[in-house]
C-alpha cells in the first residue's frame, strides 16, 4: 500500500514522502495515529499544501531562533554554592538551575534545551551549549563560584 507521510516517521521516511509499506502497518498504525495518509490524488494536494506552510513556519522559527542566539551568545550566569573540601560542591548546578537563571534575565528558554551531559559539580568557569532550534544552537558561560 503506498502512503503519504504526514510526520517524520524513523527508518521510514521524512514528512511528505511517499512511501510503500505493508497492508497492516498501515492500517493498523499509521493511519489511526495520523502518521501518513492513503496516496490519492486529492490527498497529494492537501500534504503538498501542509508541507509548504509547515516550512513557512519552520524558517520563521529558525529565524527567530538565529536572533535569539546572537543575543544569548554574550550572556554569562553566576552561580554562587558552598563548597566543601578539595573545592567539592554540596550539590549541583543542573539544566533546571540554568533555565532558571536564563528566565530571570527574562530569556525564556525551556530546560530540556539546555545540553548538559552531567550537572555541574566544580567550581570554576563553565561552557553550556543551548539548542534553541535543530539547526541552530549558542554557548552560554557559566561561572560556579564558592559562596563566601
Amino acid at each position: 500500500m503506498e502512503v503519504i507521510l504526514r510526520e517524520d516517521v524513523e527508518k521510514l521516511g521524512a514528512r511528505g514522502a511517499l512511501v510503500k509499506v505493508a497492508n497492516g502497518y498501515a492500517r493498523n498504525f499509521l493511519l489511526p495515529k495520523k502518521l501518513a495518509v492513503a496516496a490519492t490524488d486529492s490527498n497529494k494536494k492537501i500534504v503538498e499544501q501542509e508541507r509548504e506552510a509547515y516550512l513557512r513556519r519552520e524558517a520563521k522559527a529558525q529565524g527567530e531562533a538565529e536572533e535569539l542566539a546572537k543575543l544569548m551568545s554574550s550572556v554569562v550566569l553566576t552561580f554562587k554554592h558552598r563548597v566543601g573540601e578539595n573545592e567539592q560542591l554540596f550539590g549541583s548546578v543542573t539544566a533546571k538551575d540554568i533555565a532558571d537563571a536564563l528566565e530571570a534575565q527574562r530569556y525564556h528558554i525551556e530546560r530540556r534545551k539546555v545540553q548538559l551531559e552531567e550537572p555541574i559539580r566544580t567550581l570554576g568557569e563553565h561552557d553550556v551549549t543551548l539548542r534553541l532550534h535543530r539547526d541552530v544552537s549558542t554557548t552560554i558561560k557559566v561561572i560556579v563560584e564558592a559562596e563566601l
